[in-house]
Parts: C-alpha cells; sequence; structure tokens
C-alpha cells in the first residue's frame, strides 16, 4: 500500500489530517508522554532526527522520550513491561513475544524483498555454496530476524537444524567474532551488514532475497493502544510520510543517520540504496509470511506453542 492509500485508512479509522492534531479517544484523556523505542536504522531514527513526532504531539501536550536497543528482542521484552509504547523489530522478534504471551500489536509494517540481510563469509573462507554450511558456526542474535535467514537458508540448502552450530550474538559481538575467525558466518541486517562490506575479503554468501521475505513491524502496546488508538494512529500516520520521503531523498538519508549513529557515510549510503522504505498497515501477505515463520519455529521447537499471528495484528475500527 502506498502512503496516500494508508494516510487515507488511518484518518477513517480515528486518525486526523496531516496538518490537524490527532485527537485523542474521548473515553481516554490524550497521554503525557509517548515513548518510543528505537535502533540504529530505518524510518523512526530518521523521524527523531527530523523532530517530527515532537512537532506532531507537542502541541497535545505529550512528550517524546526515546530508548535506543540494539536490535528487537530486548527492544519488545521493554515494550511488553510497559518501559516503552511503540518501536520496530525485524520478524523473528514479535514471534518470539507472541508465544511468550507479551502484550503487544503488530500496529504496521514496512514490507521488504530482504536486499538489507545477508549471510557473510569472511576472507579465504571455502565456504561458497549455502550447502557448505553444514557443520560450520553461524552467528547471529537469537530471536532476531537473522534468526529467521539462518533457518531458512539451512532448509533451503537441504540441511536441517542440528546440521550446524549456531552462535547466539548480537551485532557488536558478532562482528568482533566474524573477524577474528571465531564464527565461520554472520547472518547479519543493515547498517551492520553495511559496515561489514568494509571489512577486506567480507563475501556476501547470500541476501535474503530469494530465500525469504525480510518484513519488519511496528509494535505497540495492547494497554497503551487500547486506551490512546488515535495517537497509534497519528504516529503511523507521520511514519508513513517520512518513509516516502526518505525514499525520494536517499544522499540526505544517509548523510543524516550517519550524523545521528556516528557509523561511516559511505556505509550508510550503500544501506540506504537497497532499503525499502514504506510504512503501511499489515498486508494479507505480511501476516501469511509471519504465519509460516512462526509455524516453521514451532516445528523446530523454537517456540513453546503455536501462536496464530493475527490474533494480535491491530486493526484500529473507524470512527462511526
Amino acid at each position: 500500500m502506498d502512503r496516500r492509500a494508508f494516510l487515507a485508512a488511518t484518518v477513517s479509522a480515528g486518525g486526523s489530517l496531516l496538518g490537524a492534531p490527532a485527537p485523542a479517544p474521548a473515553q481516554q484523556a490524550a497521554p503525557r508522554e509517548l515513548r518510543i523505542g528505537f535502533q540504529k536504522n530505518g524510518v523512526l531514527l530518521i523521524a527523531k532526527q527530523q523532530g517530527v513526532l515532537e512537532r506532531r504531539f507537542g502541541p497535545l501536550g505529550i512528550q517524546v522520550k526515546w530508548t535506543e536497543f540494539s536490535f528487537g528482542p530486548p527492544l519488545l521484552e521493554a515494550l511488553n513491561v510497559g518501559s516503552i509504547d511503540y518501536g520496530p523489530t525485524g520478524d523473528a522478534p514479535p514471534i518470539f513475544a507472541q508465544a511468550a504471551r507479551a502484550n503487544l500489536y503488530y500496529a504496521a509494517a514496512n514490507e521488504s524483498a530482504g536486499n538489507g540481510s545477508a549471510i557473510l563469509v569472511p576472507a579465504g573462507s571455502p565456504i561458497r555454496v549455502l550447502a557448505d554450511l553444514k557443520g560450520k558456526r553461524i552467528g547471529f542474535a537469537r530471536a532476531s530476524s537473522a534468526h529467521n535467514l539462518t533457518i531458512a537458508a539451512i532448509e533451503k540448502a537441504g540441511l536441517g537444524y542440528a546440521d550446524f552450530t549456531p552462535v547466539h550474538l548480537p551485532p557488536a559481538d558478532a562482528r568482533a567474532a566474524f573477524e577474528r575467525g571465531a564464527i565461520d558466518a554472520w547472518t547479519i541486517w543493515d547498517p551492520y551488514f553495511a559496515i561489514a562490506e568494509t571489512i577486506p575479503g567480507t563475501r556476501i554468501l547470500s541476501l535474503s532475497r530469494g530465500i525469504v521475505a525480510q518484513n519488519s513491524f511496528f509494535l505497540s502496546g495492547r494497554a497503551f493502544t487500547d486506551r490512546h488508538p488515535a495517537v497509534v494512529t497519528a504516529l503511523n500516520e507521520e511514519l508513513a510520510v517520512v518513509a516516502g520521503w526518505a525514499g525520494d531523498h536517499r544522499d540526505a538519508v544517509a548523510s543524516l543517520l550517519a550524523e545521528a549513529t556516528g557509523l561511516d557515510r559511505a556505509a550508510w549510503q550503500r544501506a540506504v540504496a537497497r532499503t525499502e522504505f514504506g510504512v503501511g498497515p499489515l498486508s494479507p501477505a505480511a501476516v501469511a509470511e509471519q504465519q509460516r515463520l512462526a509455524d516453521r519455529f514451532h516445528r523446530l521447537g523454537l517456540i513453546p506453542r503455536p501462536i496464530t499471528v493475527s490474533d494480535i495484528v491491530w486493526r484500529p475500527q473507524p470512527r462511526a
């Protein structure tokens, strides 16, 4: 769905036009603060740098507070316990969170073809095809989108989960392990992927594209969303506009993200060039892909019970 259609959908669901503040639901006063979790990439970081949400919610007396996370699972833990109200993750973290009965919703999606994630091998590696990963040590963050990509790649090669050694590491630790040869392959997403490409001899074994869709999502706390649906609607609306701007101004986005993170601008240029910016409601295809992921993780015993993804997809009710 393009951003114009998304804005129309959010307005009909209780939001407001872009030039006017989104009213809080009649039965609930506006919250005093909106607590956002973010990572070192994506539309939310762009919005933070531009002050977009502060301009939207400040006139309503809502203070925007930001908390940085290195990857999705800790962000969703914070969302579940009520430390934040909204934040982005890749595809796998919400599956683990839902299986653990976390109190959250899928609020919006950024659907992707999978160009921003990859399995990398170091200089001189004998690994040439996915089947060569048999018996190898693969580093990735547990319960992250990299976890999903690793499993999907292994299965595409005709291997099983027992045919490799998972090494669960957050991105910074995985990079160090990769550079010193402590792991044979590293599954990672941008901007870490783009940074790793600067390591001499690093080779892309496979992009996510062609293996598995790597959609990302915006999750919101269930209690917060139920109390303040118009706030979440307005937030989604603003991010859809930011995403549209980012897609049309990639050089500016690279500069902005380099300034925000302190990471190399050239790396950001690579990452931004292959990023598919977009924010919209979850499409039936995105929900179906998440369900396939959930079923795969349950089959492998990685989550303790089967789940139905559509149970936690937020569907704002149109105004009467």
